[in-house]
């Protein structure tokens, strides 16, 4: 079984897609292999799996920790999302720059955001159940959120009026988020 890379959408940020062993039984994927991570250059352990599920509607985000660093691969394993992320990292040459990328049960893709993106997703479908796999343990001491219609950005999210938390709908923007010392945490490495 293979895991590709089908897009290399920000530097760092990889779209891959696990390949699928299917029959009228239904399929089969290996959606996490040490070794072939590796081969696609991301060497991180992973720490922690998350699931959540979301009604439609529903936009969480844009979020992210510094402290142990965190890393996600992200998945939908039921019904359908815009998943995204958002280099803030300083001194990085995409910066500021955001990728989406509509992510399903039926698709099979998965979004890998390093350390230093922030990220979110809104669900499509009638609910969403999205797997994270993260590099560090959840810290509430050193995680944050940047807002998620900041204009500086400039997401183009397929829905309109999303379901927000009240901690997602006052978040910092991007410049507020630079300015702290914090965000020297996320230094770019070349």
């Amino acid at each position: 079984m293979k895991i590709s890379i089908i897009n290399e959408a920000l530097n760092g940020l990889l779209v891959l897609q696990p390949e699928a062993f299917e029959d009228e039984r239904g399929f089969f994927i290996e959606a996490y292999r040490k070794d072939q991570f590796a081969e696609l250059g991301i060497h991180e352990e992973f720490f922690q799996d998350n699931h959540s599920r979301s009604s439609k509607g529903v936009l969480r985000g844009l979020h992210f920790q510094w402290e142990p660093p965190m890393g996600k691969v992200m998945r939908v394993t039921q019904g359908e999302a815009f998943l995204v992320a958002v280099d803030i990292r300083k001194g990085s040459p995409t910066l500021g720059q955001w990728h989406g990328e509509i992510v399903s049960a039926a698709n099979k893709k998965m979004v890998w955001a390093p350390a230093g993106f922030a990220r979110g997703f809104c669900t499509l479908s009638d609910f969403a159940e999205i797997q994270y796999k993260c590099s560090g343990l959840y810290s509430n001491k050193a995680e944050s959120g940047i807002l998620w219609n900041d204009p500086a950005i400039g997401i183009v999210w397929p829905i309109e009026n999303p379901q927000l938390s009240e901690k997602d709908k006052v978040a910092q923007t991007l410049n507020q988020w630079l300015k702290t010392e914090n965000s020297n945490n996320f230094q770019y490495a070349r």
